[in-house]
């Protein structure tokens, strides 16, 4: 029991910035730490959820009620995933060759390109988020939605390899018992997507959808472009597939 909660607390403590207690990083507690990363997404659900709540009782506006939704996930994750978005979007705008990428997304510094890449992404998230629909429904599929972008991240460190020989994405996943996390995860994920279907119907659908679809794009991309996959690269990846299940719910909505 004491390594199942340790293994917990590892995940959070790495991927999130929830208060949880301190726990040994040994190869113990990192055999099964990957199957604990969708709990940063119900987290992050529940807290959308709290602040739906809050809005339909104080009725702000939806410049404000937006701006939670931006930023709720962010202040759980502590950012971890947009600063590997930011890096990657340094790395790309180089147009170099495979180890001048790398070199540049290990590079702690913020380059211009990511400094644009990131107010590009947070003003299209905010202008979907301002769409937002109290009620709950779009809290609840949103917490669906996050648990299974990172259900999928965690399962392209189970199935691919990894970019570069250091790193956190290579101390997971060489640390990781792939065969079984990645059929839990797995499960997780069609668990999430049926979730999806369940509450959303066609809406629902669709975005779990896209995000299999994302999914399945940026494992290619990943390969052909570097290689394999980066710490960075989850995260570019988790923040692209959160904002496009926002935008099929958003469009998808709005069309229906």
């Amino acid at each position: 029991m004491k390594t199942f909660w340790q293994t917990i607390w590892v995940a959070l403590s790495m991927y999130s910035r929830l208060p949880v207690p301190r726990a040994e990083w040994n190869s113990k507690n990192m055999r099964y730490a990957l199957c604990a990363l969708p709990l940063v997404g119900v987290f992050s659900g529940a807290l959308l959820w709290l602040w739906d709540w809050l809005c339909r009782a104080l009725e702000p506006g939806e410049m404000l009620l937006g701006a939670g939704v931006v930023l709720l996930p962010i202040l759980v994750t502590g950012g971890i995933h947009m600063d590997g978005f930011c890096d990657t979007c340094d790395a790309l705008a180089s147009h170099g060759d495979r180890e001048k990428k790398l070199a540049i997304m290990k590079d702690s510094n913020a380059g211009a390109f990511a400094v644009l890449g990131c107010a590009c992404y947070l003003l299209f998230y905010f202008a979907l988020a301002s769409q937002w629909k109290t009620g709950g429904t779009w809290a609840f599929l949103m917490g669906l939605a996050m648990v299974l972008e990172r259900a999928l991240a965690g399962l392209s460190l189970c199935l691919m390899p990894c970019a570069r020989n250091s790193g956190l994405a290579r101390i997971f996943a060489d640390g990781a018992a792939k065969k079984n996390t990645g059929i839990f995860l797995a499960f997780v994920a069609i668990l999430a997507f049926c979730g999806l279907v369940f509450v959303g119907k066609m809406v629902g659908g669709l975005m779990g959808l896209a995000a299999f679809l994302l999914w399945l794009w940026y494992g290619a991309w990943a390969k052909k472009e570097l290689g394999g996959i980066t710490g960075d690269l989850q995260g570019y990846f988790v923040q692209l597939c959160e904002m496009g299940q926002l935008a099929v719910l958003v469009f998808a909505t709005l069309a229906l």
